[in-house]
């Protein structure tokens, strides 16, 4: 008899976690060096890297960070497993800061320039352009800043995380007759970081030019000091540990107490400075000195200190050749053939594709439900929303329209804990129903669920998706939604939404899987059912397609069904600890990252069970937190002309790309997938293409 060894009976390799996650930070760098780009989009991945970055020291550098201050004041050797990876996750930070920035000077830059398109340091300004900046700093900036001269009357201010910063170096005596030779300069975040100049003040008035906003001031900065001399002025940022933590059991209100703690982030330990290369080493170690910066996390370089707001340039360049192609989402013709939203949800289940199928659909979908005078309630789940959410204002509208509005709220959303604190007042003010889901679970999980009167008796009417609910996102993350009437899941989803607002045990459910409760469970069953096939001489077959894969037990799954002949392919988009094609381990699995014009954000599970094919969304990522700290769902697709669109789109044409998708070796290093002999093929240019889908 064949046996399937348990997790605890056999010894596996992972990859680090964090180490993992700064490679894929270094793929999308990749897609900034990539000339299959164009080129204002190579400037905007070359941004996006840089925010990624920012995240990363906020969050996943300072645990690191703070591990080892604690085991330091506890006076005890801190685990190589937290310490060596510190020290390797900071070299190649470092590497990539210096690849980002020989990236920006040496390539981006220069070929921008030959398009017409001028960003210019200070040295290449003409008379007309410092006459211009003068006149702008004069006017627009010097008025908003209050430079803050160090001295015992004048402590080294609070600063923000992120922000930008000056720190000058001067001599002689002010007004008062005070002799300081330091100073710092605040730049308040309301300032813009990139400037257009006006046509007057171009070399040619056919090119465009632009400057930072760091150049404008440092050109102009001895204005702050008259009668001093400025010896030298260089900017500075500074980024802390952000992480929120509050204990919901002892506190009786969480919104009052994520708002205290929110103050609290913009202060938070440093983990990380950014100063201009040029800075002398005194007043280097004078700022790591202020804020206590962890040795190797100090970062010289040679440009802007904050690349993100590069974001900025390309909506102020006016060149579409220099750009992706405008891509209009498509609409689902089912909704084309109803009246009403309701009308064709109800003749069968329905799947949207973001970004290729238009997010309005869901949006349409609460708007009809909360005007339509046959809907009784509205419950749905919120984790992030953004600015002007129609959404919102929907619920709004459906509660003074006299319906039932229940929201769950996800207060800590990270990042987003002031956004949804903002929208649950609104929404409490509007009289819907808020709450804020579970004690000690975010609530990730997103769904809707209407009740609806029709022909004397009550209908429901569902969504489910694997992403936000969240307008601007919709148009650049890859994600799936799914409209559904089906009774099963209605009923399941009704449970749940029950569950979360009272206090209730939530009995077997019928088709839906959920976290913490049987997801984990459910996965493990599936993965075994295949590795079972395979022994009898059976097919099995697993696709997977998630944003991180770092769950030990589910990954040991997934390396004795390989063990035992099952076929795997995992599209990871990011972190990833399976390490592949190991013998003995894990032969049978290939892992895939697709990297490029959307950020690949959908969950599919997908396992061939016997010739049955299941396909699951769902909200949850292979991750310990999904599995046990969050609430999640699973949502079986059962139409099967449904299925195998979403087989063929998430699956079969990622597997085939050669554009931009990347494979993860033995040894944690990927390689980008490009055969030359073979036609071009983009998933993203694919699914944008609608008669190909």
């Amino acid at each position: 008899m064949t046996v399937v060894l348990t997790p605890s009976e056999s010894r596996f390799t992972y990859f680090n976690r964090e180490v993992s996650l700064l490679r894929f930070h270094r793929r999308v760098l990749a897609e900034a060096a990539s000339e299959k780009n164009p080129l204002l989009e190579r400037l905007r991945f070359l941004a996006i890297s840089s925010n990624n970055l920012d995240e990363y020291f906020e969050t996943r550098v300072a645990g690191l960070v703070q591990q080892q201050r604690y085991a330091h004041e506890a006076g005890r050797v801190l685990n190589t497993h937290y310490s060596e990876p510190l020290g390797k996750i900071l070299r190649q930070a470092q590497s990539m800061v210096s690849a980002q920035y020989k990236l920006l000077n040496n390539v981006l830059v220069p070929e921008l320039s030959r398009q017409g398109v001028h960003s210019l340091r200070r040295q290449c300004w003409s008379k007309k352009l410092l006459s211009w900046a003068e006149k702008y700093f004069i006017e627009q900036v010097a008025p908003v800043l209050s430079p803050i001269a160090l001295d015992p009357a004048h402590p080294f201010p609070k600063l923000h995380n992120k922000s930008l910063n000056y720190i000058v170096r001067l001599s002689g005596r002010d007004a008062f007759g005070r002799e300081n030779n330091i100073a710092v300069v605040r730049i308040p975040r309301s300032l813009p970081r990139v400037l257009l100049v006006p046509k007057e003040y171009r070399r040619s008035k056919k090119e465009e030019e632009l400057v930072l906003l760091s150049s404008v001031i440092r050109a102009n900065i001895e204005e702050l000091f008259v009668g001093m001399k400025v010896e030298g002025a260089w900017p500075f940022r500074i980024t802390r540990n952000s992480d929120l933590w509050v204990d919901e059991e002892d506190v009786e209100d969480l919104k009052s107490a994520l708002n205290d703690e929110l103050f609290q982030r913009h202060f938070g330990d440093a983990v990380r400075l950014e100063i201009d290369h040029s800075c002398p080493a005194n007043i280097e170690g004078f700022l790591q000195e202020q804020f206590s910066i962890p040795e190797g996390c100090t970062f010289r370089v040679d440009g802007p200190v904050n690349l993100n707001r590069l974001m900025q340039l390309p909506t102020l360049v006016s060149r579409p050749d220099l750009k992706f192609v405008s891509h209009i989402p498509s609409k689902l013709e089912i909704f084309q053939k109803h009246s009403s939203m309701f009308d064709a949800i109800a003749s069968r289940d329905i799947v949207a594709h973001h970004p290729y199928d238009s997010f309005g659909h869901t949006t349409d979908f609460v708007a009809e439900a909360a005007d339509d005078p046959n809907v009784l309630a509205i419950k749905m789940t919120l984790y992030r929303t953004g600015e002007d959410s129609r959404i919102v204002d929907s619920l709004k509208r459906a509660s003074k329209n006299g319906k039932e509005v229940t929201v769950i709220v996800e207060l800590k959303a990270r990042f987003d804990e002031a956004a949804n604190i903002d929208v649950a007042n609104e929404l409490q003010l509007a009289g819907a129903n808020v709450s804020y889901g579970l004690v000690g679970h975010k609530t990730h999980a997103k769904m809707i669920f209407v009740v609806r009167r029709e022909s004397g008796s009550l209908k429901r009417y569902v969504h489910v998706g694997t992403g936000n609910y969240h307008y601007q996102t919709a148009r650049i993350y890859t994600d799936i939604g799914l409209f559904t009437a089906n009774e099963e899941i209605a009923s399941d989803i009704q449970m749940l939404f029950t569950a979360l607002t009272g206090q209730q045990s939530i009995p077997l459910l019928n088709r839906v899987w959920m976290a913490p409760l049987n997801l984990h469970a459910n996965l493990i069953q599936a993965i075994r059912r295949e590795a079972e096939a395979a022994q009898k001489g059976e097919k099995g077959r697993i696709l997977l397609k998630m944003n991180s894969l770092i769950e030990k037990e589910l990954i040991a799954e997934l390396y004795l069904a390989s063990n035992v002949g099952v076929k795997i392919d995992c599209i990871v988009r990011g972190m990833c600890a399976l390490v592949p094609g190991v013998a003995n381990q894990s032969e049978n699995i290939r892992v895939h990252s697709i990297v490029g014009r959307f950020l690949e954000h959908a969950r599919a599970f997908y396992f061939h069970a016997g010739g049955q094919k299941d396909l699951w969304i769902s909200s949850a990522d292979w991750m310990g937190r999904n599995m046990f700290r969050r609430f999640e769902l699973g949502i079986p697709i059962e139409d099967n002309s449904l299925k195998e669109k979403l087989v063929r789109e998430c699956f079969h044409h990622a597997l085939k790309d050669n554009q931009q998708r990347w494979e993860l070796g033995t040894k944690g290093k990927y390689l980008r997938v490009d055969e030359q002999n073979e036609t071009p093929f983009s998933l993203h240019t694919c699914l944008m293409r609608t008669g190909l889908r």
